[in-house]
C-alpha cells in the first residue's frame, strides 16, 4: 500500500524513517554513538520546542535548568537530589520534577588491592596513598561526579591522590567488564572505582582486592549532601569477607523542569504507556510502570514527581 493510500503526511514519514534507523543504530551494540538527542518542532517553523536527552551523566541536569532540553535521563538519581538541595556543585536549589524512574538497583564500589592495606578512605587522605586508580575511559559520566563529591565530605580530591603522586587510569570500557579487575592483578592499578556491582562484585576478592566500606560519620555526611547509603551485601556476593555500605547508584530517573507544560509531559507519559513492550531493561517483559512513578531502593525519586505526571500515573492506577 502506497504512502498516498495511507494518508500520511509526509513529514511523518521523514520523522519515522530517521527515528527508526536512529533506534536501530542506537540498540547496536558496535555502534559507537549509542546516546540519543531528540529535538521536535512544528513542521515550517524554525523553533525548536522539545528536547529530549537520553544520557546518563549529570550534564544533562544543567540542560534542563537552562532550558535547552525540556525531558531528561540520568544514572544514578543521586545528583538530582543535590540540585534540588542546592548542595554540592549547585549554588541554588534548582526546580526538577521528576516524570519517571527505571528501577535499577546498583552501588558504587570502591575497590582497593589488598597489598595497599587500606581499609577505609579516609586511610587514603591520612596517609596521602598514591593510588593508582582504574576508571572507565568515559570522562563524562556520573561516577566521576559521585566520586567526586563522596571524597569532598573528608576534604580531599582525586587531585589531591595524583599530587601525592596518584595516577588516574582511565582503561577501561563498559564492553570489558569481564576483566575490569586486570589491571590491578597485573600491578598497573591499584584500585577500581565503579558500579555496576553485579557485574563484577565477585571479581574483588578473587582478585586481591577488598571493597572499602564507608564510616558512619562518612555516610551522614554523604547523605546530608543527598546522595544516599547502600550495602554492597555478601548475601548477593558470596566472595565477600563482610557486606560493605558505600554510596548509593540506582535508578534511571527520567526528569524535567517545574515550568515546562503539562501538555508536553502528558504526551511524554502517554507515548511511554503506548511503546513500554519495545523497551528493553534488565527483566524480562514490559517496563514495570507500576514500579516506575515512586519511591523505592532500585529506583528512588529524591524530587517530587511533575504534577502532570503524577495526575496522570494516578488516572492510569500506576499510582495509588
Amino acid at each position: 500500500m502506497s504512502r498516498q493510500e495511507h494518508n500520511f503526511p509526509p513529514h511523518t514519514t521523514r520523522s519515522r524513517l530517521v527515528l527508526e534507523v536512529a533506534s536501530e543504530l542506537a540498540g547496536t551494540r558496535d555502534w559507537p554513538y549509542p546516546q540519543v538527542r531528540v529535538t521536535l518542532r512544528e513542521p515550517g517553523t524554525d523553533t525548536w520546542k522539545a528536547c529530549f536527552f537520553a544520557s546518563d551523566t549529570p550534564e544533562t541536569i544543567d540542560e534542563v535548568a537552562n532550558g535547552d532540553a525540556q525531558i531528561a535521563l540520568i544514572n544514578p538519581v543521586g545528583p538530582l537530589a543535590l540540585a534540588y538541595r542546592g548542595t554540592g556543585p549547585y549554588k541554588k536549589p534548582i526546580p526538577l520534577r521528576a516524570v519517571t524512574v527505571v528501577p535499577s538497583p546498583d552501588q558504587l564500589g570502591f575497590a582497593v588491592a589488598d597489598r595497599t592495606g587500606l581499609k577505609s578512605l579516609e586511610e587514603v587522605r591520612d596517609r596521602r596513598f598514591p593510588l593508582r586508580i582504574s576508571f572507565r575511559r568515559q570522562r563524562i559520566h556520573s561516577i566521576p561526579f559521585v566520586v567526586k563529591w563522596t571524597l569532598a565530605q573528608l576534604d580531599f580530591s582525586l587531585e589531591d591522590i595524583v599530587s601525592w603522586g596518584g595516577k588516574l587510569i582511565y582503561d577501561r570500557t563498559f564492553n570489558d567488564v569481564g576483566n575490569w579487575t586486570a589491571g590491578v592483578k597485573r600491578g598497573e592499578a591499584d584500585a577500581v572505582f565503579d558500579e555496576a556491582i553485579n557485574t563484577w562484585g565477585d571479581q574483588v576478592t578473587p582478585a586481591g582486592m577488598r571493597f572499602l566500606s564507608l564510616t558512619e560519620a562518612h555516610l551522614q555526611k554523604i547523605e546530608a549532601l543527598g546522595f544516599r547509603r547502600a550495602t554492597i551485601s555478601k548475601e548477593r556476593y558470596p566472595s565477600l569477607p563482610e557486606d560493605v555500605t558505600t554510596v548509593d547508584f540506582s535508578g534511571w530517573a527520567v526528569y524535567t523542569h517545574a515550568n515546562v507544560s503539562d501538555d508536553l509531559i502528558t504526551s511524554f507519559c502517554k507515548a511511554l504507556v503506548a511503546r513500554k513492550d519495545r523497551i528493553p531493561w534488565e527483566e524480562p517483559g514490559p517496563l514495570p510502570l507500576e514500579k516506575m512513578c515512586m519511591d523505592s531502593p532500585g529506583g528512588p525519586l529524591p524530587i517530587p514527581l511533575h504534577p502532570a505526571a503524577e495526575r496522570f500515573w494516578r488516572e492510569r492506577g500506576y499510582l495509588k
